[in-house]
């Protein structure tokens, strides 16, 4: 009776790609290290220069202000299993972004613009839009608000919004672990950990939650290119189900993996047409309310 619920909660959390969802896979093979290892950086200087590098990655990315990005991601949990890819544009900056979602053979239209995010599900999908509707609108600060960190994540969620993953790393346990070529870029591959505190240092209970299904730190391995700026990001978690929530699986398991390119690309991202948007901040609320327990 609960397998085809948990099928629909793993695809859910595969597309949606979000802070819990798509925090990001590491330990694969983004392209070869080409046997160049260094333990720790290299000695006190090396690991000072690691460290350094690593934590200017946000500020040297968004300086770039644009790029094409991909994603991927794998989530696995009740004996189930998705994929979903990503691909589309995203401005670095201000952190709009126009994707396009594909998930069992099915496309979802996505974009990301002043905290709003547009979603048009594909054709005959049965989203149960409203006659006249082709997209929907969530406010992604409402939606927080009305049912807190941890439903919200698996449903709906912003992909480009891992690259602020960047902010956190900490600079306790930086590992330069060689160089590897990403899409014909030369990089230099480090493996961090982001402080789970930085990714919601204004929300208290959201970080409490995030806490409470992933720990205090995130591994993440980042591929850098020769001006720092970010090409490839991966982190591989097992995301425990929210407190209180009492549908879908107990845990899933996380890879998921980004990729930049194309730094400087033609970004112009707007919001649909409002005579075609119908806003669903609520009923998605709603929905998350009725899965927390009592």
């Amino acid at each position: 009776m609960e397998r085809p619920n948990n099928r629909k909660r793993v695809v859910a959390t595969a597309v949606a790609g979000g802070l819990v969802a798509v925090t990001l896979a590491g330990c694969g093979s983004g392209g070869s290290d080409g046997g160049k290892k260094s333990a720790g950086g290299g000695g006190p200087d090396g690991v000072k220069q690691s460290t350094r590098a690593v934590q200017a990655t946000h500020h040297k990315t968004a300086g770039a202000k644009t790029a094409k990005l991909t994603l991927a991601t794998e989530v696995k949990g009740a004996g189930e299993q998705a994929a979903a890819t990503g691909a589309g544009v995203v401005d670095l900056a201000d952190g709009s972004s126009d994707v396009t979602l594909t998930s069992q053979g099915q496309e979802l239209q996505q974009r990301t613009l002043d905290g709003m995010i547009y979603q048009q599900p594909p054709a005959g999908s049965g989203s149960g839009l409203p006659d006249g509707k082709s997209w929907m609108k969530i406010d992604l600060a409402k939606l927080a608000e009305q049912q807190g960190a941890g439903a919200g994540a698996g449903q709906v969620s912003d992909p480009a919004a891992s690259f602020s993953y960047t902010k956190g790393i900490s600079d306790k346990n930086v590992k330069k672990v060689g160089t590897a070529t990403v899409d014909g870029a030369k990089t230099t591959h480090y493996r961090v950990t982001v402080d789970v505190d930085a990714l919601a240092k204004d929300n208290t209970e959201q970080t409490r939650k995030l806490k409470e299904q992933l720990g205090a730190t995130l591994p993440l391995d980042i591929w850098l290119d020769g001006d720092g700026r970010l090409r490839q990001q991966k982190m591989e978690l097992t995301v425990k189900r929210p407190a209180g929530e009492t549908e879908g699986p107990a845990q899933v398991a996380v890879l998921t993996t980004l990729k930049l390119s194309d730094f400087g690309t033609d970004v112009n991202v707007t919001a649909p047409a409002a005579k075609d948007t119908v806003d669903v901040t609520a009923k998605l609320a709603e929905q998350g309310s009725g899965n927390q327990a009592g």
